[in-house]
């Protein structure tokens, strides 16, 4: 196996950044965000903020995450905080709790010693790391760090930023700017290509075409990844507001279909219904984020994975002569098993993504009382939305089902007895009596 490549530690100085000649200043932090920090100085710690919240201030944008980075151990940072809990593994963290806000706090990260005996640190033969705690001064961290914009520090007591790889330049040219050689950082943790997708388009931000040629040829490295670190990821990528484009990105740079195998060769055609599906699933996500409501990662799981189950199921039927029932189960079953092993979804989601499956099939029995027992399954309105959903997509008798629930969850007592009536024997859902031979 041919050994991956390697690179020198880099070597940074920062630039400092005047307060005067930025925008961001002490306010744009929580309180809490503030009393960890003066906490640390207090201490004799160095301590700043940085990451996100300074990125995103200095983009106009409301900073949502505030991260703190210290010269502390993670031991030593607990010792200061009553409220403070270690976490992690590849690299250990510090959680500061207050309430529902947690401040996460971490060691400043160093390089790493190629003669080292001791099992702080760990790659594989891809090059990515397994283990990385390796803890050093802020010039390592920032050289540690994905991309420019990451590398910036704000100094809580002067309100100057320390800018440690011309941040500052990727900001106002809204360039996704690596940090060292391209190849390298993607094969030392394949999760930046789709963090590079996920500020391209949350920060309105373009990946340079030589950047984009190498996520291209390292996608596959995605499939190392623990599939528990992926649900988080995929949770960011495609349910925070920018789904639609988020997903395009990720088609564009061949992420997606290493985030979700089943789905390889299906995406290719834009009008296709795998593709239909998915982009107006993530357009009504989007559109419920923006108005506040509630949504679910089962339903992201349940609508992308829907065709590969229906097309493994109709495989089965045609092969295995299974009826319809056993077969969608048989589906189900194997395509999550799949996905698991890629994205550790929650069963408390799968659960979800099973039941809106076998409900698709149920939904189109509506004779006798069984409409109004669905009405009160507690699984009937993700199974109806995403009917409807299949319904936009595919039309013909489906969306003619979807109309009908749509009509007999608005209709009176009498109306829907009607409508259950006016169905007659040509609903595809009537019973088949049985003929039983007279006794003898």
């Amino acid at each position: 196996m041919a050994s991956s490549p390697t690179e020198k530690p880099l070597r940074l100085e920062a630039s400092i950044i005047k307060r005067d000649d930025h925008s961001m200043r002490l306010s744009d932090l929580t309180p809490n965000t503030q009393k960890v920090l003066r906490t640390l100085t207090d201490h004799d710690y160095e301590a700043y903020a940085v990451g996100g919240c300074v990125r995103d201030r200095l983009l106009g944008l409301t900073p949502k995450d505030f991260d703190v980075v210290t010269n502390a151990t993670p031991e030593q940072i607990k010792a200061c905080f009553r409220n403070c809990r270690l976490i992690g593994r590849r690299f250990r963290l510090a959680h500061i709790t207050f309430g529902r806000e947690i401040i996460e706090v971490a060691t400043f990260r160093g390089h790493h010693d190629e003669d080292a005996k001791d099992n702080l640190a760990k790659q594989s033969s891809d090059g990515q790391l397994i283990r990385d705690n390796i803890f050093g001064n802020i010039e390592e961290d920032a050289a540690r760090r994905d991309f420019s914009f990451n590398a910036m520090y704000f100094d809580a007591r002067t309100e100057n930023i320390l800018d440690f790889a011309d941040g500052m330049h990727a900001i106002t040219t809204r360039s996704i700017e690596m940090i060292g050689d391209s190849e390298i950082r993607f094969r030392e943790d394949p999760v930046r290509m789709i963090r590079a997708a996920r500020f391209s388009v949350k920060l309105n931000m373009i990946i340079p075409d030589k950047m984009q040629a190498i996520i291209k040829e390292h996608a596959h490295l995605l499939a190392n990844i623990p599939p528990a670190r992926l649900f988080e990821e995929v949770s960011k990528l495609l349910l925070s507001g920018n789904g639609v484009l988020t997903f395009k990105c990720l088609q564009d740079l061949g992420l997606f279909k290493i985030l979700f195998p089943a789905l390889e060769g299906s995406l290719h055609d834009p009008k296709g219904k795998e593709y239909q599906l998915i982009t107006k699933m993530l357009h009504n996500t989007d559109e419920r984020l923006a108005s506040g409501q509630r949504i679910t990662p089962a339903f992201l799981y349940a609508t992308v994975l829907w065709y590969p189950m229906e097309e493994r199921a109709q495989q089965l039927i045609f092969d295995g002569q299974l009826s319809p029932h056993d077969a969608s189960n048989i589906a189900t079953g194997e395509i999550i098993h799949r996905q698991v092993q890629r994205i550790m979804v929650p069963k408390r989601f799968t659960i979800p993504v099973r039941e809106m499956w076998t409900l698709q099939s149920r939904l189109s029995r509506r004779f006798g009382k069984r409409p109004y027992q669905l009405l009160t399954h507690p699984r009937f309105r993700a199974a109806y939305d995403f009917l409807l959903l299949r319904g936009q997509v595919e039309g013909g008798n489906l969306l003619e089902l979807a109309d009908w629930w749509t009509q007999f969850q608005e209709a009176d007592a009498d109306l829907r007895a009607a409508m259950i009536k006016a169905l007659g024997g040509n609903s595809g859902s009537s019973r088949r009596k049985k003929s039983r031979k007279p006794r003898q």
